[in-house]
């Protein structure tokens, strides 16, 4: 599991973004269950991820938004763009008290992005 702390702050509100490799949808399920043994992670407003499941070639998009309306379906376009399968990314998000409106799905992208830029090689 690769977890970067405090991608970005936006108005109080804080991003942190983690993943690995996960190879069925019970394997998310322990992925964010271990995620979540941290008290930090465990308290965060949402811990919103996506996953593209690539089984025998037939690919399967498994996301959960966690409160965060629309947060999985971001994650999981730009792990299509990457093509990256069978590797959860999470976006946890600690609100800061103010709502950021359509802000928060640049944040989730740049987070996701500062994930992608740790784990894939270079073009």
């Amino acid at each position: 599991m690769k977890i970067i702390n405090n991608v970005l702050s936006d108005r109080g509100s804080k991003y942190s973004v983690a993943g690995g490799p996960v190879f069925s949808s019970e394997g998310a399920s322990a992925f964010i269950r271990d995620l979540k043994r941290s008290k930090k992670f465990a308290r965060a407003t949402h811990n919103s991820w996506g996953l593209l499941l690539d089984e025998n070639g037939l690919q399967t998009q498994i996301k959960a938004d966690d409160g965060e309306a629309g947060a999985g379906a971001v994650i999981l376009r730009m792990l299509e763009r990457e093509n990256l399968t069978n590797h959860i990314v999470v976006v946890t998000r600690w609100f800061g008290g103010v709502k950021l409106g359509g802000d928060r799905f640049r944040h989730v992208q740049t987070a996701v992005r500062a994930y992608l830029s740790e784990v894939s090689p270079p073009s």
